[in-house]
């Protein structure tokens, strides 16, 4: 009997303790969100931490993630830091109870963990690493109290044998108590960092852009080709893809933000606001962005109405040649307000193409999470070399000189989009009834364009699909062919010739380092007309 309550006691210190972690994780955290209200929210410390991850996990990894989790990565990963601070904060507990510096130890020593996690991020300032080092001290100290409250002297008339040093009742209380003031805290946290980005959210909702000086021509009659199934021909914001590393989306102010032009080559250097870039010409442009993590057949691309300032315009303002004319930077460097750093080509945004600084898309100031205030388009290159959001400097290197973000990450210096084609009905796995089914989807090859699209039925000849009216060359064109299927399975496959006369490559390659290639192909089984067996 004296065994047996010698383990319940055992088992009830150790889940003691584990709660005990666990409510002190919470307060620390709760702490740390304050604390991060007064520095900037990418400082708190999952966010600090998932920053970190992201940047030190191997490409194939991320590709992985993107492919299998699209945009929710990001909450996958926040979820999974949190899942290993929940399970550290009770091993600190339970050791805690053991041993009552080692658990403080432990407990205080996550802390650090997120603070040298914040200084590690691009653009991080001492000030970063306060939300962590704040959380970690607090999540300390409460792990000290409810230890002691739960193992320290018995109170006087306790029964002996226990595990509690106080009442279940009171630790509960307690417990309770703890949680609810964190709860709190928490939440005034969340409200002043709220408070702290109403300006951005008023700055936005209160931005009239301005008519463009060259509008955009409308989309012509046919274009869009209306087929069941088919993307549409201008992407709505709020299904316009999102690849990038921030955790936290940045909500930036367009009443103070700012923009600084410098560098190789630069003889008069720029710094002005929003104001003073809408007071400029506005030029209104469609084109097809596409990430280079899209791989053959996927998702991450995207059609808008783009509406911003050229920026071969500002670069020349500020002096800037294009090697091509004696320049002597090659490579334009993007810093965005989270650190994110892009390497654009100097030749290619100044090549007469509308490399823009976009303020509008469709019609609307940018969303917050494709950039706004301003953010860079560039047709015809991958983002990942040209469209960096949130932009606050640009600045005039070249490409010995310096490494963008993802070039140090295994990633090509220069990446124009490759010409890629897309099924998009019918859908992987369909079950079509035979006779004709409409074969459709996008193909785009920016800069180029698209002359031509060519669908085949089980590596069979290929037959020329109808193209949607062209607008421009710097957007994908939407197809469609008409097939006369046969009941059985069927493997479907496209491809399409760029405006130059050049055909996709069907060698199938990966996104690294430059964007992937190969011919989409979708697998279907048609299912037999009424009347007819299977």
């Amino acid at each position: 009997m004296t065994r047996v309550k010698a383990d319940q006691g055992r088992r009830r210190r150790i889940l003691g303790g584990a709660v005990c972690g666990l409510v002190a994780a919470c307060a620390g955290l709760a702490l740390a969100e304050l604390a991060s209200a007064a520095v900037r929210p990418e400082s708190s410390p999952i966010t600090a931490v998932g920053g970190a991850v992201v940047d030190r996990t191997p490409v194939g990894v991320k590709e992985w993630a993107i492919r299998e989790f699209g945009t929710a990565d990001k909450l996958l990963l926040a979820l999974g830091i949190t899942v290993v601070l929940g399970a550290v904060a009770a091993l600190a507990g339970v050791l805690a109870v053991r041993h009552l510096p080692a658990g403080i130890a432990l407990a205080g020593g996550f802390g650090l963990v997120g603070a040298l996690a914040a200084l590690s991020r691009p653009e991080a300032t001492w000030r970063d690493a306060l939300p962590s080092l704040v959380g970690g001290l607090a999540a300390a100290g409460v792990l000290y109290l409810l230890v002691r409250a739960l193992t320290g002297p018995r109170p006087v008339g306790a029964p002996p044998g226990g595990a509690w040093s106080m009442d279940r009742r009171g630790f509960g209380r307690l417990v309770a108590a703890t949680l609810a003031a964190s709860a709190g805290i928490g939440y005034a946290g969340r409200r002043l960092g709220a408070y702290g980005s109403a300006g951005a959210t008023a700055s936005r909702a209160d931005l009239v852009l301005p008519e463009p000086a060259v509008p955009a021509p409308p989309v012509p009659p046919g274009a869009d080709l209306r087929v069941p199934g088919i993307s549409r021909f201008i992407t709505p914001n709020r299904d316009f893809y999102r690849v990038d590393t921030a955790l936290v989306v940045p909500r930036v102010d367009a009443d103070t933000w700012r923009l600084r032009i410098h560098g190789d080559g630069v003889s008069h250097p720029l710094e002005f606001g929003l104001r003073d870039l809408l007071a400029r010409p506005l030029v209104e442009h469609d084109i097809t962005l596409c990430c280079v993590s899209n791989e053959v057949g996927g998702p991450y691309a995207g059609n808008a109405r783009w509406l911003g300032v050229r920026l071969a315009d500002l670069l020349r303002e500020a002096g800037v040649r294009p090697p091509s004319q004696g320049g002597p930077a090659d490579q334009l460097v993007a810093r965005s307000v989270d650190g994110m750093t892009i390497g654009s080509p100097v030749e290619t945004v100044m090549d007469g193409r509308d490399a823009l600084l976009a303020v509008g898309m469709n019609g609307e100031p940018l969303p917050f999470a494709h950039g706004f205030p301003v953010r860079m388009v560039v047709p015809g290159l991958y983002g990942y070399v040209s469209a960096c959001k949130w932009l606050r400097e640009l600045q005039l290197t070249t490409f010995a000189a310096y490494d963008a973000y993802w070039v140090r990450r295994s990633w090509a210096q220069q990446a124009p989009v490759k010409t890629q084609s897309r099924i998009d009905t019918p859908r992987p796995s369909a079950e079509p009834e035979e006779g004709r089914v409409a074969v459709a989807g996008v193909a785009w090859a920016q800069h180029r364009g698209i002359s031509r699209v060519e669908v085949r039925v089980d590596a069979g000849p290929w037959h020329e699909a109808r193209l949607g009216a062209a607008d421009g060359n710097d957007t994908w064109r939407q197809w469609v062919w008409e097939w006369e299927a046969a009941p059985g399975r069927h493997t479907l496959e496209v491809r399409a010739t760029d405006g130059t006369g050049a055909v996709q490559t069907g060698v199938r390659t990966g996104t690294v380092p430059d964007g992937a290639t190969g011919w989409h192909s979708v697998s279907v089984r048609v299912r037999p007309g009424p009347g007819r067996k299977a």
